[in-house]
């Protein structure tokens, strides 16, 4: 399975996101095979409005299956939903912290967005 984490930079040694729609990029991670690539998001950060809704675009176009990122407001919580793309939320530290929490099933599944609008 392919999960998208939001990131500050490239690689697993990156700082998570907080932040999904206006995330810098996300590191998608294969789980089965370890393999990583990085997806950017850049063209979303100076976006007025709709930043979620294109990086739930952004995301699964990459086929990911699960996000893992800090928080979500509910246009791109909704968009993900409608993607089949789960949400795991509170992730801290770096992405490769991120995933081992996610593993280790540290990490909530989100029934709904966390956060109002941008932030």
């Amino acid at each position: 399975m392919k999960i998208a984490i939001t990131s500050q930079g490239n690689s697993l040694d990156s700082s998570i996101d907080p932040r999904f729609g206006r995330a810098a990029g996300f590191v998608i991670v294969d789980t089965e095979t370890g393999e990583t690539s990085f997806a950017d998001n850049a063209q979303n950060l100076s976006l007025p409005q709709g930043a979620g809704i294109q990086a739930a675009q952004n995301v699964a176009a990459t086929g990911a299956k699960a996000v893992i990122t800090g928080h979500v407001g509910p246009k791109a919580f909704l968009a993900l939903e409608k993607g089949r793309i789960d949400i795991y939320l509170g992730a801290q530290g770096t992405v490769a912290q991120a995933l081992e929490a996610f593993k280790a099933g540290q990490l909530d599944k989100a029934d709904s967005a966390d956060k109002e609008g941008h932030w």
